[in-house]
């Protein structure tokens, strides 16, 4: 018996490769999750001028990244959670992947420190590239 792929077919992954793909996603997902959440919150605890030392952006710029940040955890895991609008996670990744880009070029002046924001914002490419054309969650029915 012979099997025949189609070039449309070529996406389709093997069950336990897929299954794998997910379990890694839902874990990148998780831990990125955790981390926007506590650095947002982190932004408003934090005094302003510790924030803003050896800084030219002002306060309220360190805020709003802070509730974007907040905003961008919660919908990296809720919406695929309760499939309810999950294509809202692969757009919070990349909300997040500028937001880390933004922090790779204003992180650079300190060196190798610009690496930390470098590879969460390849972790969450990985992430809307998984979501968006992986293993997309399917909405509720």
């Amino acid at each position: 018996m012979e099997v025949v792929m189609k070039s449309s077919d070529a996406h389709v992954l093997s069950p336990t490769r897929g299954k794998r793909l997910s379990i890694s996603l839902w874990t990148t997902q998780t831990v990125l999750a955790a981390l926007f959440l506590f650095a947002g919150a982190m932004k408003f605890v934090m005094p302003v001028q510790v924030m803003t030392k050896g800084s030219s952006l002002p306060g309220s710029f360190f805020h709003f990244i802070g509730v974007m940040e907040v905003l961008g955890g919660i919908g990296l895991v809720l919406p695929a959670l309760l499939r309810v609008w999950p294509f809202l996670t692969p757009i919070a990744a990349c909300g997040l992947v500028i937001i880390m880009a933004g922090a790779t070029v204003t992180s650079m002046p300190m060196g190798w420190v610009a690496l930390f924001p470098f590879f969460v914002g390849v972790l969450a490419t990985f992430i809307a590239y998984g979501r968006f054309r992986l293993r997309p969650v399917q909405p509720r029915s």
